[in-house]
């Protein structure tokens, strides 16, 4: 009764419709509220990228396009000006170019996670993509999820079951 029947059937003037099936929109806008509220916050993302140690690990890169900038693009563009830099001056404009962008780059990330939050609506795009799950894909992801709790709820109805068959014997006994 989970997940079948998947489309509802009227028997003997009952509607019968799988849980998961008939409530797979509300599920769906749970679990986008939940990740994007309290799973894949864009504060928690923001903090990730603006750390220090993590602008440290792009900064080699934006130090080898600056390096390469001034040794090569600068002379193809400026002949002129490339004549009177030399090594000496390239490096002091990289150590200042870098110190420059070791204080941009936290400012542009977090200014580029408000944007990116603006755009991006975590709980829009979960809740949209599970709704529009088959049913037979929404079926398989939660059997894989929730494996031992459907066991688990199976004994103990089988469990359940069998102890109310014996009360009822009992009491049938009990009633002659």
């Amino acid at each position: 009764m989970l997940f079948h029947p998947r489309q509802p059937r009227k028997i003997l003037g009952f509607t019968l419709h799988g849980v998961f099936p008939k409530r797979q929109r509300q599920i769906a806008e749970s679990l986008g509220r939940i990740v994007g509220q309290e799973l894949l916050s864009f504060g928690d993302i923001e903090e990730a990228i603006t750390r220090p140690e993590n602008v440290q690990k792009i900064l080699p890169l934006a130090e080898a396009h600056i390096d390469h900038f001034l040794r090569n693009k600068l002379k193809e563009s400026m002949p002129m000006i490339s004549m009177f830099i030399g090594d000496k001056t390239i490096e002091q404009l990289k150590k200042t170019f870098m110190e420059e962008l070791e204080q941009l780059f936290p400012v542009i990330m977090k200014n580029y996670t408000t944007h990116l939050r603006n755009d991006l609506d975590l709980e829009n795009i979960v809740t949209e993509k599970i709704a529009n799950f088959s049913t037979d894909k929404l079926e398989l992801m939660l059997n894989q999820i929730l494996t031992k709790e459907f066991r688990f709820v199976e004994v103990i109805g089988a469990a359940l079951g069998f102890f109310i068959g014996l009360l009822q014997i009992f009491l049938t006994l009990l009633m002659k």
